[in-house]
């Protein structure tokens, strides 16, 4: 069973803000199945943009994942494996890897090669550092204090994360600047910086946030950042980064129940949004704001709402529906 296992952090402000949870009785407004939007969201140029240069069309990538999906009993096997680990549709993860292979890469044409590729990024050390200035002695800069406070892995590196877009972020400290940036994106990723890797196209940072309850879950040892070949690992192996999609997509659902008062288990367009976009924590935080305000003017709440790529996996769920 999965327990509320983390302390949802909104990092609204410099110090990690703890939203309060609503008592058990509270009753969720369900979010209901489909889009809210009748057309679909504008894509982003650069998803276009390399669409374009790979002379593809987001269709035949549609096409291509979906394609995998179908023909590979073995991955759908884990898949549905892992969704009953977390307590997940795995419609939910379904979503996430046509969202990701569809507006990011291309999916491979087998399964077997995401664990060949797995090999050859995880071969030999990998550092995590920017401009000479290792992540682990980064983060023992003064700025970073309150967050040593922190245990559990989300609320650590979330806090972390906060600290660099307040302290850090597109200004100049102890004469070095900082471009205006990710925090992944420069200390993360030290093979294509802003490139996320893998059959879940994850990020660094968000293993590290998501590895205690993955260890919780599924038993797989914690990640560090001073081990950068284990968290390659993670998000290359399919078999481990599965876990880790799906600790994310549960990490959304949980999280909306919680801070933003919204059940939204039915929508996997919505969940797909989120794990495109990031920052569940947050964005629930601002939708309760948003929906307290609206209350206070006897206005209806607002519904989260899915962007192009959640739109993309609601607008098919049908067709998606029959892999399981």
């Amino acid at each position: 069973m999965v327990h509320r296992h983390l302390l949802h952090a909104a990092s609204l402000s410099l110090s990690l803000t703890l939203l309060a949870v609503p008592t058990a009785s509270a009753k969720l407004l369900m979010v209901p199945e489909g889009n809210r939007n009748k057309v679909q969201p504008k894509i982003p140029g650069a998803s276009v943009k390399r669409t374009k240069q790979t002379k593809s069309t987001f269709e035949r990538k549609y096409e291509k994942i979906r394609d995998l999906l179908e023909r590979d009993d073995k991955l759908r096997a884990k898949i549905a494996s892992v969704a009953a680990n977390y307590e997940i549709d795995p419609l939910h993860i379904v979503g996430a890897l046509v969202g990701e292979h569809t507006y990011n890469v291309d999916a491979y044409d087998r399964l077997q090669a995401y664990y060949v590729k797995a090999v050859s990024y995880a071969a030999g050390g990998i550092d995590f550092r920017y401009d000479g200035e290792d992540i682990g002695e980064f983060i023992k800069r003064e700025e970073f204090t309150d967050c040593a406070e922190l245990s559990r892995s989300f609320e650590l590196w979330s806090c972390r994360e906060a600290v660099w877009d307040e302290k850090f972020r597109n200004q100049t400290v102890g004469g070095k600047f900082f471009p205006d940036d990710r925090f992944s994106a420069f200390f993360f990723q030290p093979f294509y910086a802003g490139q996320t890797f893998g059959l879940g196209q994850l990020n660094p940072l968000t293993a590290l946030k998501l590895t205690d309850f993955v260890n919780e879950v599924s038993g797989y040892k914690k990640l560090s950042h001073q081990r950068g070949d284990d968290v390659y690992k993670a998000i290359m192996n399919p078999d481990i980064t599965l876990a880790y999609v799906a600790a994310a997509l549960r990490h959304s659902i949980d999280v909306y129940g919680d801070v933003a008062g919204f059940d939204i288990s039915g929508n996997p367009g919505i969940t797909a949004t989120l794990y495109n976009v990031g920052s569940p924590d947050v964005r629930a935080a601002a939708l309760a704001q948003t929906n307290r305000k609206r209350k206070a003017r006897g206005q209806r709440p607002k519904l989260p709402q899915e962007n192009y790529y959640g739109w993309l996996v609601n607008d098919k769920l049908e067709e998606l529906k029959e892999l399981f």
